[in-house]
């Protein structure tokens, strides 16, 4: 409809399987499974419901007659009941079982619970291809040596490829967050309005043993091991607050990560894809901006800001529920998704494809090391019987006028060349390169790239096999 607001984080960012989860065709699908469960769960329990019924609710489960549904809410103000006639009136014979004992949160809740483990097992699979992808990326360039950088100043040199296992180790402890959350969501199950049961205590004639049988058929049944023990009329809404958080985290990560490519992309050291057709500006042709990194900026922010949604609704929540949530929720949660998974693709895209610039990096480092590298010519210095005050003095005379040369006049730096020309140092110019070398200055950036791939990453890939290679696209 190009008449009313569509959201963006459809059109332009989410993927379609994500935005399946949130839709509302998966939403009323899953209440029709979950009454189907109800009644299979009742009839087994000893309640009168015939088979017969049950089979006209299966025949109907997935097509919903909406129009019916929404004519109807019109009418009675009322979501949960509107699709409770509406199917009533496509199953004449079960109309009158449909939704017996239960209150609209057996299914809003144990459906928002369906749907955000499905949501996050999606999340998973494509946060371990970015692990993946990004994993290739590190091993490829663990040698190249590069610039350090703290306070955004030159530091110390590092690699590459080391530069991104600190991307991939943040990302790991994303992981073992997500997988926590995932392993000990629960069910909301069958609760009743205000979580004592009652309706059902009333079904079952006051036998609690076949009320929790049929709170724990209708879990297994939906595919949940475990139920929430105690419960108001809905599932505690700290756990939406603790999904958020977690999907937040993921964020803070590729925040960090596009917030880093931006910055070497204007370094011109390395560089997000860039297509043969594509734009970077409007005005002036030339320019490559990194929008992918950008974007993943952008949605990330609007992530880790959306989180304090469900946390101010869990800390409001009056004893046994408030209707308060429900607004707030039906945006907070599925637009997180959302766009974290905008941001997922984003990530994937970019680290399958990134270019780097060994000759420019070469360059950075080159103009930077004479200076970090003076200690060690130093130290070779005086091996050869040289005078460390001396030498140290002499260091200094020549790193001020090369600073000078490079700060005031725009030259290059020349240090080296003036170590060289200096007769006290006792070495040739072939021996001042060798110890210069970059590759002297990384540590053990390279073996503690291939460590962190071997013992931290590749048991979460091998244990994960079956979600690598995803398939994965950006709208824009």
């Amino acid at each position: 409809m190009r008449n009313s607001y569509n959201t963006p984080l459809n059109s332009r960012y989410a993927s379609k399987e994500m935005s399946y989860l949130f839709s509302d065709d998966m939403k009323f699908r899953t209440w029709r499974k979950l009454w189907v469960a109800l009644a299979e769960g009742e009839k087994i329990l000893g309640v009168n419901i015939t088979e017969a019924q049950i089979e006209e609710l299966k025949s109907f489960a997935d097509n919903v007659n909406y129009e019916v549904a929404e004519k109807k809410e019109k009418e009675i103000r009322h979501d949960v009941m509107s699709h409770v006639h509406a199917y009533g009136v496509q199953c004449p014979s079960a109309k009158g079982i449909i939704h017996l004992g239960a209150t609209s949160c057996y299914v809003g809740d144990n459906t928002d619970l369906i749907v955000m483990k499905e949501a996050l097992y999606l999340v998973k699979k494509k946060l371990i291809n970015v692990i993946s992808k990004t994993s290739k990326f590190a091993l490829k360039y663990k040698d190249v040596p590069t610039l350090g950088f703290t306070h955004l100043q030159p530091a110390q040199l590092t690699t590459v490829g080391k530069r991104a296992t600190l991307w991939i180790q943040e990302l790991v402890m994303d992981l073992e967050n997500l997988e926590f959350v995932i392993d000990n969501i629960k069910m909301l199950g069958v609760k009743g309005t205000t979580g004592t049961q009652a309706s059902f205590m009333n079904l079952f004639d006051n036998d609690e043993e076949k009320v929790k049988a049929l709170d724990k058929y209708v879990a297994n049944k939906m595919g949940f091991a475990n139920i929430y023990p105690v419960t108001g009329q809905t599932y505690s809404r700290k756990l939406d607050s603790i999904i958020l958080n977690t999907l937040s985290e993921i964020a803070q990560s590729a925040y960090k990560f596009s917030n880093d490519l931006r910055l070497l992309q204007s370094m011109k050291e390395v560089e997000e894809p860039f297509e043969k057709s594509q734009i970077g500006s409007s005005a002036m042709a030339y320019k490559r901006n990194p929008m992918r990194s950008e974007r993943i900026s952008s949605l990330s922010r609007y992530v880790i800001v959306n989180s304090l949604n469900p946390a101010i609704t869990a800390a409001t929540q009056w004893f046994e529920r408030t209707l308060d949530d429900s607004a707030n929720k039906r945006i907070s949660v599925p637009e997180a998704f959302l766009a974290l998974d905008g941001v997922l693709n984003l990530y994937i895209n970019i680290a399958e494809n990134m270019v780097v610039y060994e000759k420019v990096i070469a360059a950075h480092v080159s103009n930077e090391l004479p200076f970090m590298a003076t200690e060690n010519i130093l130290m070779e210095a005086v091996k050869r019987g040289g005078d460390r005050q001396d030498l140290h003095e002499s260091i200094r005379v020549h790193s001020m006028d090369a600073a000078r040369r490079v700060k005031e006049d725009g030259l290059n730096n020349d240090l080296i060349e003036r170590i060289i020309k200096d007769d006290c140092f006792k070495m040739s110019k072939e021996e001042i390169l060798a110890v210069i070398d970059p590759v002297n200055f990384v540590g053990r950036a390279p073996s503690q790239v291939t460590e962190f791939i071997a013992e931290c990453v590749n048991p979460i890939l091998e244990a994960n096999m079956d979600a690598l290679d995803v398939e994965t696209s950006i709208n824009v």
